[in-house]
C-alpha cells in the first residue's frame, strides 16, 4: 500500500522534530550516546506513528528504550507543541529499536570471512 503525501509529510515532521529532540537530549547528558531517528511510519489515518531509533553504543540500548517507552506521554506532549497547528490529532507514538546497521555490519563481517575461504 502506498503512503499518501500527507502521511509522508507528517512522518518527515515527526522525524525532524525527534532528531532535534534526541540530539539536544544527548548533548545535555553526562553520558556519551547517540540516538538517531532512522525511520518514521505513520498509519493512513495519522493516528499512530511508528518511530525507529538507532542507539549507539549498543550497551545503552535497553536502558534508553525503556526510558523512552516509560515517557511516551512526555514525547507526545512535545510533539503536540511542535506540530499541533499542522494536524488535528497528535498520533500515538510507538518506538522501536532499529538494528538494521547491526545486521549490515554482521553480514559484511560474514562476507569478509567468506573471502578467506573460497567455496570453489
Amino acid at each position: 500500500m502506498n503512503e499518501s503525501n500527507r502521511q509522508r509529510k507528517v512522518a518527515q515532521i515527526i522525524q525532524e522534530d525527534f532528531a532535534e529532540f534526541f540530539r539536544k537530549q544527548a548533548s545535555e547528558s553526562k553520558q556519551t550516546f547517540l540516538i538517531s531517528v532512522s525511520d518514521v511510519k505513520v498509519t493512513a489515518d495519522l493516528s499512530i506513528a511508528k518511530i525507529y531509533l538507532s542507539i549507539f553504543p549498543p550497551e545503552f540500548r535497553d536502558s534508553i528504550m525503556k526510558e523512552i517507552k516509560e515517557n511516551k506521554s512526555h514525547y507526545r506532549n512535545f510533539l503536540g507543541q511542535k506540530m499541533g497547528k499542522q494536524v488535528r490529532i497528535i498520533p500515538e507514538l510507538n518506538f522501536y529499536l532499529d538494528t538494521t546497521l547491526d545486521d549490515v555490519e554482521k553480514i559484511e563481517r560474514e562476507l569478509k570471512g567468506l573471502g578467506d575461504n573460497p567455496i570453489l
